[in-house]
């Protein structure tokens, strides 16, 4: 059965909100709102960046119409309550009937969808709920409906990127968007249907950054993962939450890239858990004690306010919200506000890494 928006129980936010009068002025010259999960990643710099990223990418090979769509079921199939009810709320800013969600939300047949646009949906759905994950002949099909390699590719790097922050803001039970469900709910709703064109068209325009090419993607961690991105933007996006995750010093880099195995290993990505086991062989570990690590969710090299992350970290690769908040909380008292807003993005990175590097099959 599907998820819907009302069946997704939700804990009170887990960090609060912090007023980062640099950060938030950063972004509103950028021309983003300054919304509740902006405020509870502000302390961490390279999470903060990669939520903004998250937010407000833009594909370059998919219609924005179908984009949208897309970023609603994959939050749906990952019971994120903040981001399947923004999404939600922002398509009917945006002009899309509430029949036509409802249609979408339910996994109904769409006679407004042709072929080609289903079999994106049904895309979307089957790599974010990746149990199992989709395999190289689902690839194979969405090819033989129309789409390129290109395409497949910014396809599954905007599902995985969306897995990521649908786990950010799942984990620390970030609040609704209130402005914007009230702007959903207005009855002059029309009025910002149209005012948004031209509000996106005045707006501040972003940078535009030069898409990494595949040499500059392979370095760094997990850079085997993001070379099928080679000229798109979210290779851009994915590099620089990796570099940023595995820089920081809230966690040791041990405990993440363990943290990354455990997860590819949940999800059967040999590939993940290869990258994992050589970042790990860097920090002197041997491949018993890796393999040991993995299977029995414990190692005693973790400081002990790392020692529960493991176990915590498989259990975000599919979770019931309510569940995963509960442990989350029990994990803050272990880790403190940094460590765990860290231990949050690296999950949620690790997730949706591995997602991403079914384009390696």
């Amino acid at each position: 059965m599907t998820t819907l928006l009302s069946d997704i129980a939700w804990s009170d936010p887990l960090l609060p909100a912090v007023h980062d009068a640099a950060w938030e002025a950063e972004l509103k010259r950028r021309g983003a709102r300054v919304g509740e999960i902006d405020r509870r990643v502000a302390p961490s710099a390279w999470l903060r960046e990669a939520a903004y990223e998250a937010v407000n990418y833009a594909p370059a090979h998919l219609p924005d119409r179908l984009y949208r769509i897309g970023n609603m079921v994959t939050a749906q199939e990952n019971a994120c309550r903040y981001c399947y009810g923004a999404t939600r709320a922002y398509m009917r800013v945006i002009g899309f009937s509430e029949a036509f969600i409802q249609k979408v939300e339910r996994d109904a047949q769409l006679a407004e969808l042709d072929t080609k646009e289903r079999a994106y949906l049904a895309y979307c759905r089957s790599l974010a709920r990746s149990r199992p994950r989709p395999a190289e002949a689902e690839r194979a099909a969405l090819m033989r409906d129309g789409y390129t390699a290109t395409q497949i590719a910014e396809i599954t790097s905007i599902i995985s990127i969306g897995c990521f922050f649908n786990r950010v803001t799942t984990l620390l039970a970030c609040p609704p968007e209130a402005p914007l469900d009230r702007m959903a709910n207005s009855p002059v709703r029309f009025l910002y249907t149209l005012a948004m064109p031209l509000m996106r068209k005045l707006g501040p325009a972003r940078p535009v950054q030069a898409a990494p090419d595949a040499a500059t993607l392979a370095g760094g961690p997990f850079g085997m993962a993001l070379a099928p991105l080679a000229g798109l933007d979210s290779g851009r996006v994915m590099k620089a939450a990796l570099d940023g995750a595995f820089a920081s010093g809230a966690l040791s880099r041990a405990a993440k890239a363990l943290m990354f195995a455990v997860v590819a290993r949940t999800l059967g990505c040999p590939h993940c858990e290869a990258e994992a086991t050589r970042l790990l062989t860097a920090e002197g570990f041997e491949p018993a004690e890796i393999d040991g690590a993995i299977s029995t969710l414990r190692c005693a090299r973790l400081a002990p306010r790392e020692a529960g992350l493991l176990a915590w970290a498989r259990d975000t690769v599919s979770y019931v919200p309510s569940t995963i908040q509960r442990s989350t909380r029990a994990l803050a008292a272990q880790l403190g506000a940094d460590g765990l807003l860290e231990a949050i993005g690296v999950a949620s990175l690790a997730n949706g890494t591995v997602r991403l590097a079914m384009l390696l099959k």
